[in-house]
């Protein structure tokens, strides 16, 4: 069985639904894991996204805020979800395909603006998120699973436009990192974006701030997807859909792609 999955911060799924649509006739993934959904789980828009095939769905939402959801045009079911750090955000959620395949689906915390747990709550927030998946990966080591998402850090020089410039900036600073290894090592996880395309510069994020991002390219890399050893060799044909960027009411993220041959 093979099946292309993409991951995708959204910021607002029914504000979006557009470009959501576009995605899916266009580039058709089989699964589509969006993040920052900003919607009760009620609220999401899945007529449209139904009637292009994709009429299987499972979500975590909350008015506003955060939410995440898996639309797949192949069967899933809801494989659960939990609190990570206690936040009582909707962050997380994860669906198994036919196959036994698991899927992950992140939102972890930005971190707000001062990479200091001691001013910053939501800094806090952050490193105790990761600190619990890690907690969690040791205890319970997952197998045949992807885990995809928002992961809200830049792990290597390569995937920010200045690593210099940015080792004292959340996303990107050497703590956050630290966590993130840690959560990732904990699980064996695979970094499949990275195996595939191993060398350069690589973003997949670039700020509303910038008019211009296109041309001065000062992204970051903050969505991932990772696969268990077990499966992740059957990884392959990873990218990130840049033009999804350029898009008539764009997200700020732009959508990583991996196909898996199972």
């Amino acid at each position: 069985m093979a099946f292309t999955l993409a991951t995708w911060n959204i910021n607002s799924v029914r504000l979006r639904e557009p470009i959501v649509l576009k995605l899916l006739a266009e580039e058709a993934p089989d699964v589509l894991c969006l993040q920052e959904c900003k919607s009760p789980v009620d609220k999401i828009p899945t007529e449209g996204f139904a009637a292009i095939g994709y009429k299987y769905m499972v979500a975590r939402g909350q008015k506003g805020y955060n939410g995440v959801a898996i639309l797949s045009r192949l069967p899933i079911t809801d494989a659960g979800c939990h609190d990570f750090a206690g936040l009582g955000h909707a962050r997380y959620v994860a669906a198994k395909l036919e196959n036994g395949v698991t899927i992950h689906n992140h939102y972890i915390p930005a971190g707000g603006d001062v990479p200091d747990r001691d001013v910053n709550e939501k800094f806090g927030q952050k490193l105790d998120y990761l600190t619990e998946l890690r907690d969690h990966f040791h205890a319970d080591p997952p197998a045949r699973s992807i885990l995809v998402g928002d992961l809200n850090i830049a792990p290597r020089e390569d995937d920010v436009w200045d690593h210099k410039k940015l080792l004292k900036v959340v996303s990107h600073t050497p703590i956050e990192v630290e966590h993130f290894e840690e959560t990732r090592d904990a699980g064996k996880w695979v970094d499949v974006t990275r195996a595939d395309i191993p060398d350069g510069r690589l973003y997949s994020w670039w700020s509303y701030r910038a008019r211009d991002w296109d041309e001065a390219d000062k992204g970051r890399r903050l969505d991932h997807v990772w696969a268990t050893p077990d499966i992740a060799n059957s990884a392959h044909g990873s990218r990130i859909f840049r033009p999804a960027r350029g898009w008539e009411k764009p997200s700020d993220h732009a959508p990583v792609f991996a196909t898996f041959d199972l």
